[in-house]
């Protein structure tokens, strides 16, 4: 879709240089071109090769089937991921409480979608500040909820120790800027604050049993595929230390539900479900290898 394209010769975390082609991953939203998705042997970082650069990827969102930007109701796949948010909210409040010690504070969410989570927070009483790179969902936003989300651009802008916590919620994979928005991470927080960042795992077992049909490769919005290894280097670069990682175990059901669909061309509900069931029983027994799982991070 676009000539701006980004070759990696080193490695996007780490900067080394043995790297290797693991998968060849299909578009299933929007394009469905093609992309290699590499692994640097050192850090144990996946990344996707040849991505469109940032001044050229905003094509590949433009799809209803992106519910993040979107908020649709159309089709189940988005109907189950909207009940499934309505639960996980909660969580995600308790969570942040928990984590940071506070039951109010200031909080910056990156990527902040069309607002529920920076929603359910201003409810609980705390000061919330959301960015958001796609227009269509700061206006979604505003009409949903009345937020002034900002354009993200001005995490580079805020003012230095502002908040208690910043959260990214399945976010850190699509920051072009990835190192440079961790050094704002250090900046923005206040001395004790906790940062919470959720991605996805493909050492989980369900990213094995799909391989190259797992949905959370999702090429090429996502830049990178964080292992627990990967992100313990990356947080150390910046002066983070990971104190905890929480899984996310709905998210192994709402995957496999989108990679059945990958790799047969349609809804196959049982399959699906079963495959959820492994991928979080293999969690359960192997702490860190859940589909997506949150990393709680403290400056070192």
């Amino acid at each position: 879709m676009s000539a701006s394209i980004i070759h990696y010769t080193a490695c996007p975390v780490c900067q080394g240089r043995q790297l290797r082609e693991v998968l060849q991953c299909q578009d299933h939203t929007v394009s469905h071109q093609t992309f290699a998705v590499w692994e640097c042997n050192h850090c144990r970082v996946r990344f996707t090769q040849h991505v469109p650069a940032a001044e050229s990827i905003g094509p590949y969102y433009q799809s209803e089937d992106y519910i993040s930007h979107s908020d649709t109701d159309k089709g189940l796949v988005s109907k189950i991921y909207k009940l499934a948010r309505r639960f996980t909210l909660r969580g995600k409040r308790v969570l942040v409480q928990q984590v940071s010690g506070r039951q109010q504070g200031t909080l910056l969410d990156v990527g902040c979608g069309t607002g529920a989570f920076l929603h359910t927070m201003q409810a609980a009483g705390w000061q919330v500040t959301g960015l958001e790179p796609d227009g269509g969902a700061r206006t979604r936003a505003f009409q949903l909820y009345g937020l002034q989300v900002q354009e993200a651009s001005l995490i580079y802008r805020l003012p230095d120790a502002q908040y208690d916590v910043i959260t990214l919620w399945h976010v850190l994979e699509h920051i072009h800027d990835l190192h440079g928005y961790w050094e704002q991470f250090a900046r923005l927080l206040r001395p004790g604050g906790t940062l919470l960042i959720a991605v996805p795992n493909f050492t989980s077992r369900d990213a094995s049993e799909y391989q190259q049909y797992w949905a959370a490769y999702d090429v090429p919005r996502h830049l990178y595929h964080f292992s627990p290894q990967s992100m313990q280097q990356l947080a150390a670069q910046h002066g983070f230390s990971i104190s905890a990682i929480r899984p996310m175990w709905l998210d192994a059901f709402y995957i496999a539900l989108l990679s059945e669909k990958y790799r047969h061309g349609r809804q196959r509900l049982v399959p699906a479900f079963l495959a959820g069931c492994r991928s979080v029983w293999h969690a359960y027994r192997n702490p860190g290898t859940c589909s997506s799982q949150v990393y709680v991070l403290k400056r070192q």
